[in-house]
Order: structure tokens, then sequence, then C-alpha cells
């Protein structure tokens, strides 16, 4: 008898969907975990921001996410953390 982990597993690997059976308001990414933090820009970085921001259909601070993990990256460090 295979158990339900099995189970879904052998869904997922023939490509059925196995959403109906995961509890997603729990969801958690490890190494993904937020914490605010406040950072004060000069207004003219601020309005290049948005224009990148506006051009690329996002919300500035997704923009901002998205270039300070691409510097990151670049540094070597590993992404999450």
């Amino acid at each position: 008898m295979k158990t339900k982990a099995e189970e879904l597993d052998r869904k997922f690997d023939a490509g059925e969907s196995i959403m109906k059976y995961l509890e997603l308001t729990k969801a958690r990414r490890p190494g993904h975990d937020q914490r605010r933090v406040n950072v004060d820009f000069p207004i003219w970085m601020i309005e290049s921001l948005d224009r990148e921001a506006s051009r690329l259909g996002v919300p500035r601070q997704s923009l901002i996410k998205m270039l300070i993990a691409r510097h990151l990256e670049s540094l070597g460090s590993p992404a999450g953390g």
C-alpha cells in the first residue's frame, strides 16, 4: 500500500495537478522569511526606479528586490542567503 506522499509523488511525476491536496495558506519557502527594512533614497533615484518599474510592469519594491538580488548573485552570494 502506497503512502500519501508516494501517491502524491506518482501524481506529480505523471504531470497531474496536486494543488487540491495542498494546504497553501500556511505554505512557507525555507530561507525566504522576510524582514522589513527602511531605506532612504534620493528623489532622482526613486524617479528612475519608478520609470524602470513602469517600463517592466512591476511594482517599485519588486524592482528593488530584483536589482539587489542580481547584484548579490554577481558577487557570488548564494540566492536566498
